[in-house]
């Protein structure tokens, strides 16, 4: 997955959904799991995650990551190599 700083998190508070855009500090208690969804923009990713109901019984933050692609991991690839010559 991308880092934090190419990704959102949704805060779910009740009926109320809020955007916050990443980076985010690092933190020391962390429910992870994960979802794979195929979409086209992260507006469309986010659009879908609203409609979700609240996933515990507080407050809860669920953030959203792009996967790096097969042609973008290549570049990432590429690129370390440049710099480690």
């Amino acid at each position: 997955m991308h880092p934090s700083s190419k990704g959102v998190r949704v805060r779910f508070s009740g009926k109320e959904r809020i955007v916050i855009d990443g980076p985010f500090a690092e933190t020391k208690e962390l429910v992870a799991g994960y979802w794979i969804w195929q979409v086209k923009s992260m507006d469309e990713a986010i659009a879908w995650l609203k409609r979700c109901p609240c996933p515990m019984t507080e407050d809860s933050d669920v953030e959203i990551r792009p996967i790096i692609s097969p042609e973008e991991f290549g570049e990432m690839e590429s690129q370390a190599a440049r710099e480690s010559s």
